[in-house]
């Protein structure tokens, strides 16, 4: 596991099992202690629609080079002091996390202005391939119009 450091302000992984949100987010608090605020988001799996489990997969040579661009992204659009963005990738169940992402800087606009950027962008713009189970088989996910429509935002 890689360790985050103040010469490293973005903490980008793909992960293949469970996450602790909770230690994650005590480490990078632990790594930025002259930030005012952290911004977080956690999504999770849904149960909507019946949905049994939600599959991840993605395409190795430009997933994570892709989600280190987006970090660097953020690092240079928002006074930053560090970016984490975490992403599971395959089988996930209902309640179970999908991706964390969190933001730390000295004021609290700037954390939250770049979760959510980075969120709109992983949303709609990300190398992952989602495909949920539910009682009737397998069913694709597609982005919406309004993730769409949240990425063009910051254009």
């Amino acid at each position: 596991m890689a360790r985050l450091t103040l010469e490293t302000p973005a903490d980008v992984r793909l992960l293949d099992s469970g996450m602790s949100v909770g230690e994650a987010l005590a480490a990078f608090n632990a790594v930025h202690p002259d930030a005012g605020g952290i911004a977080t988001f956690l999504g999770k799996v849904r149960p909507d629609d019946d949905v049994r489990v939600l599959e991840l997969s993605h395409y190795e040579p430009l997933t994570l080079p892709g989600m280190r661009d987006l970090a660097g992204e953020a690092l240079k659009r928002w006074p930053l002091d560090g970016v984490l963005v975490w992403h599971r990738i395959g089988v996930m169940h209902p309640g179970e996390g999908i991706v964390l992402v969190a933001a730390a800087a000295r004021h609290r606009r700037d954390a939250f202005h770049a979760v959510d950027f980075l969120m709109d962008y992983l949303k709609s713009a990300a190398w992952l391939w989602k495909r949920e189970k539910r009682a009737d088989g397998w069913h694709w996910v597609e982005p919406r119009a309004q993730d769409f429509a949240d990425r063009n935002r910051w254009e």
